[in-house]
């Protein structure tokens, strides 16, 4: 079962790899899901290519009853250090996004800060939202509040992984900071993997 990102139907070469499953006797599924449709606090659109010798798949649908956020994935009272968001030095586009979340959610407020990227909403976004896609990057910056002044600290692999959907049980145990992120970017959030494979074995 192929999965990428949507995109890749405007490649040219889809078709032809879809005409090919079919001519190895698959029957196939295109099916676009979205994570947090299945109980991720993430939204991650991405195209799974459903194939099945016997019978035509079925559709994939979500069982979530409540679409999480990313404060569900996020722990604001960590130990984790964060520093002051207007050090000097910090980059001007850095804090210009800060900014913009502050005069929108107004003071003592947590947000995100979106580093990379192509972002239409500011650069920022509320906790009270899905976060935005996960990438092979580092990505999100949390801005909490000391008093009044606000602090800023990038996301932890421990808070990327649950964004992702993974248990708590589950350790990314070897590489360094950035191999991690990077293996979790590059994942699949396994609550949409288990619902596909529980509709393509129903009998």
């Amino acid at each position: 079962m192929p999965r990428n990102v949507v995109q890749i139907r405007n490649w040219h070469g889809f078709e032809s790899l879809i005409n090919e499953l079919r001519n190895l006797g698959y029957n196939i599924r295109p099916e676009v899901l979205d994570a947090v449709e299945f109980g991720v606090p993430q939204t991650r659109r991405r195209l799974f290519v459903l194939c099945d010798r016997d019978r035509e798949p079925s559709r994939v649908l979500s069982r979530t009853k409540r679409r999480r956020t990313a404060a569900d994935a996020i722990q604001l009272d960590s130990d984790w250090l964060s520093k002051p968001l207007r050090l000097p030095g910090r980059a001007r586009p850095t804090i210009e996004r800060a900014e913009r979340a502050i005069a929108a959610l107004g003071k003592g407020q947590p947000f995100l800060i979106v580093y990379y990227g192509s972002d239409g909403a500011g650069g920022w976004q509320p906790l009270h939202r899905p976060l935005r896609t996960l990438t092979t990057l580092d990505r999100f910056g949390l801005v909490t509040w000391a008093g009044k002044e606000p602090m800023l600290r990038m996301l932890q692999v421990d808070e990327l992984r649950r964004a992702m959907g993974f248990p708590d049980v589950y350790r990314f145990e070897h590489g360094s900071r950035r191999d991690k992120i990077k293996m979790i970017g590059n994942g699949v959030c396994p609550p949409v993997m288990s619902t596909i494979i529980q509709s393509m074995t129903r009998l």
